[in-house]
């Protein structure tokens, strides 16, 4: 990423957990991740006064208490926090998860690969992505 603002990682399984941070590293990311387990939980995060805002949320769909489309909607309902690009990072090929995502504002969606390889792929789109848009401050 272009800045070193920390990254929201919303991600309820570990081992996809550690798969993102291991290919964040692999593509050169060294932004700080901070992680999540739910909407709830981000929601928490993001509004703590003591954490600095991040420069982008990879959010899961598919989790417990608050999945990622009921976090969206919370999160682009408020205006101190609709501004914060979202990537859809998730297993769910489901085309109406992608159209809520989107409708919802999501700033991409992706479908989290099997193979590492292509994981390392989909993570280093997400860093050129980020790294070349022109965010406002």
């Amino acid at each position: 990423m272009r800045n070193q603002k920390p990254i929201l990682l919303v991600e309820d399984d570990q081992v996809d957990a550690m798969t993102v941070k291991r290919s964040l590293k692999k593509v050169h990311v060294t932004n700080n991740v901070e992680r999540a387990k739910n909407g709830e939980e981000a929601l928490a995060w993001l509004r703590n006064p003591d954490n600095e805002r991040p420069c982008i949320v990879l959010l899961d769909i598919n989790m417990p208490r608050m999945n990622g489309i009921e976090f969206l909607e919370v999160v682009k309902q408020d205006n101190a926090l609709k501004t914060i690009p979202v990537i859809i990072l998730t297993t769910s090929k489901d085309e109406m998860d992608r159209v809520k995502s989107f409708n919802l504002g999501v700033a991409g969606y992706m479908v989290k690969p099997v193979d590492y390889v292509q994981f390392v792929d989909v993570i280093q789109t997400i860093n050129m992505y980020w790294t070349l848009s022109e965010l406002p401050e």
